[in-house]
């Protein structure tokens, strides 16, 4: 790839002349053995498959790729897979807005037409992401790329959820979802994104039966319309009197009782809460206390159903509007309050969600979210840094049942058959169509559902989908995984417990969960705010080894990065500070090739603190606080090894070559991890012509 001659010729080290050759002669050398005894499996976070890089990814990846070389040079067998995931909603916005642009909608081409085309788009841009994985060095096994909608993963899935049914874990219902208007589906809480918003606090009067009236709060006026009561917390001394009263609903005029509950948060508007079970989740947990009824007055769509009378057919919004128009002529209004309030968009298209009662099915988690806390509690598994067990212990322990369905055409089958006869009240689990009759009208017309799982159910059977197959089953459970902070319960959790129910087995020993990647200014990185920063730009700038220095320097196991481009510019220098180091030791050889000398003070000076310098380094790493080991590894070759040691080959030395040459072996490993391209590049030129990563580092 470069010759001696070229190193001696060039002072000046182009990483654009060879990371790209470098990568490509790694390649084979990433497939995993799968008889290895000494294995360590790392769980990559499979990226969506509309999903382009981001500092988060480059983080993360970078982070595991880190430790994969590091061990691979312990003597370890690394077995690293890289995948994708189909990502339901999301790929589902993506060709709908391509369809736009033709002047279709889905429905104009019908759920199979629609989704061929949705393969037609993964195929061609789904694996954009891992090419440009590859632009990071990353030392994956390229040869078994693993995606969410194979034949084996899906087959994975819903025998899953086929074994979650017959342990009575499996329950459809109709109760109130968190729903987006424009993706047409139903959300998990953990996908709704609350913004800050403007808007309105509305004071109501609702008349009591018997005289006076009781004054309540809302943001929404517009669901007084499926009021089924008013509630107040026991513990409201000032409130409390009205238990059992009975009140008029506003332009309706349905009697409503008052009734007491926990729930209530007696610190919102006047103590005194409004209560629709079919559009709030709090209210509907309410209601089942007191066996309200449930009133939906607010469509799919956004729309006001037929239940909501005169309004019927008006977008919410509008309703809205009119609403707080009759409330105010007939009086109703006390007053309005302009407020900031935490709207609930959906994560994936920030659509406003509505919350509207929908039939889907879910899964019980109380037992299953025991299984994630004895995994923890009892060190089965590990979750570091330690402060994200608070989070991860106070979910599971106020966990509510998973609502697993999705309304989208995009994804993988839930194996259900309605009977065409009979709708909600019948259905059958098969992975098959069945072939008996419906037990209520006795007829076998039996249909799909047209419901898929929620991404993340998949998810959650990643570790076992991808590393308990034929061929690998030796490889579950992994050692390893990281992730963001944001999907520690949307999916490492969730791994967890599914990893304890199927397998009878953890799924990981160690749960990482990095740092977020800020601006310099400490704000949330965003394309569309305009805070965002492409590595791509960054690698194009710079070269893949110096993006890995100024993310690793910046890198604290505890906190946040802010990320700077400063230090990236200081690694362009300490990568050419390398280059040069090896030149002279390069020239150096072959002016003192004559050298027997025995090892002086220096030599052994050197190599104590080449020691000192590995211990410290790797206990750094096993601990990952990159930032640390690769400051330490800094400090080391630019001062012991450059300003002091080859400093003192200047002229007439009692040095042995011997140890210089062991030096600088040993220091192109310890730097391999960190800067994998320019080290394998003198590595090969100086010393062997085989992948660093394969040669073990002594400790």
């Amino acid at each position: 790839m470069i010759t001696k001659e070229y190193i001696k010729e060039n002072t000046r080290y182009n990483p654009f002349n060879f990371e790209e050759k470098i990568y490509n002669f790694w390649l084979p050398y990433f497939r995993a053995k799968t008889k290895s005894k000494k294995k360590f499996i790392i769980l990559i976070a499979p990226p969506n498959v509309t999903g382009s890089l981001h500092m988060g990814h480059a983080l993360e990846n970078i982070i595991l790729d880190v430790i994969a070389r590091y061990k691979r040079m312990l003597g370890f067998d690394v077995i690293w897979l890289p995948g994708t995931d189909h990502a339901g909603i999301a790929t589902q916005n993506v060709v709908e807005k391509e369809l736009k642009k033709e002047g279709l909608t889905r429905f104009d081409l019908g759920k199979k037409k629609f989704i061929q085309r949705v393969w037609e788009w993964t195929k061609k841009y789904g694996g954009v992401i891992l090419e440009q994985f590859k632009k990071l060095g990353l030392s994956l096994d390229w040869s078994r790329k693993k995606f969410t909608l194979d034949k084996k993963y899906v087959d994975w899935v819903q025998k899953a959820f086929i074994v979650y049914y017959k342990k009575g874990l499996i329950y459809k219902d109709l109760r109130p979802v968190n729903f987006c208007p424009r993706c047409q589906t139903s959300l998990s809480d953990l996908e709704v994104e609350y913004k800050e918003s403007p808007g309105k606090l509305y004071f109501i009067k609702y008349p009591l039966k018997d005289g006076g009236f009781v004054t309540i709060a809302t943001t929404r006026p517009e669901t007084i319309l499926g009021d089924t009561a008013l509630a107040v917390n026991p513990k409201d001394k000032k409130n409390i009197s009205l238990v059992r009263k009975i009140v008029l609903l506003p332009i309706v005029g349905r009697e409503l009782p008052i009734v007491s509950d926990l729930k209530v948060d007696p610190n919102f508007g006047t103590g005194v809460l409004k209560i629709t079970p079919a559009h709030s989740l709090i209210d509907y947990e309410i209601g089942l206390n007191h066996k309200l009824p449930i009133i939906s007055v607010i469509s799919f769509e956004a729309k006001m159903n037929e239940n909501a009378g005169e309004f019927a057919g008006l977008d919410y919004l509008i309703c809205r509007e009119k609403i707080v128009e009759r409330l105010t002529k007939e009086n109703f209004i006390e007053k309005i309050e302009e407020k900031i309030i935490p709207l609930p968009v959906c994560s994936r298209c920030g659509t406003e969600i509505q919350v509207v009662p929908s039939y889907e099915w879910f899964l019980r988690m109380k037992n299953l979210a025991q299984l994630a806390i004895k995994a923890v509690k009892n060190k089965e598994v590990e979750i570091y840094p330690h402060k994200f067990k608070k989070p991860y212990f106070d979910w599971l322990n106020n966990i509510k049942d998973w609502c697993i369905s999705r309304k989208i055409w995009w994804g993988q089958q839930i194996p259900a058959w309605r009977c065409s006869n009979c709708g909600e009240k019948s259905w059958r689990i098969s992975l098959k169509k069945p072939k008996i009759k419906c037990k209520l009208c006795k007829q076998s017309k039996w249909e799909p559902t047209n419901e898929v799982f929620d991404t993340w159910f998949s998810s959650a059977l990643w570790p076992f989908a991808i590393l308990y197959t034929k061929e690998e089953k030796k490889w579950y459970p992994a050692n390893l995984v990281s992730s963001a902070r944001d999907i520690l319960h949307l999916w490492i959790t969730r791994m967890i417990f599914s990893g304890k129910f199927f397998m009878k087995k953890k799924p990981f020993d160690i749960a990482f969960i990095h740092p977020t990647v800020l601006t310099k200014e400490g704000k949330r990185m965003s394309k569309s705010l305009g805070t965002g920063i492409d590595p791509l730009d960054l690698i194009q700038k710079y070269g893949t080894d110096v993006l890995r220095f100024g993310i690793i320097w910046q890198l604290s196991a505890h906190q946040d990065l802010r990320f700077d481009e400063t230090p990236l510019e200081q690694g362009a220098k300490f990568l050419n500070k390398i280059w040069n180091a090896y030149r002279f030791y390069l020239l150096t050889k072959e002016s003192k090739k004559e050298n027997k000398n025995k090892p002086s003070k220096e030599d052994q000076r050197i190599l104590k603190e080449l020691q000192k310098t590995k211990k410290f380094v790797f206990s750094k790493i096993e601990k990952f606080e990159l930032g640390l080991a690769l400051k330490e590894i800094y400090r080391f070759f630019w001062q012991e090894v450059c300003d002091k040691y080859l400093e003192s080959w200047k002229g007439e030395t009692k040095n042995s070559l011997k140890s210089l040459d062991l030096v600088m072996l040993e220091s192109l490993k310890l730097m391999h991890p960190f800067l994998p391209h320019l080290t394998q590049l003198l590595y090969m030129a100086l010393f062997k012509k085989v992948p660093l990563f394969r040669e073990k580092i002594a400790s």
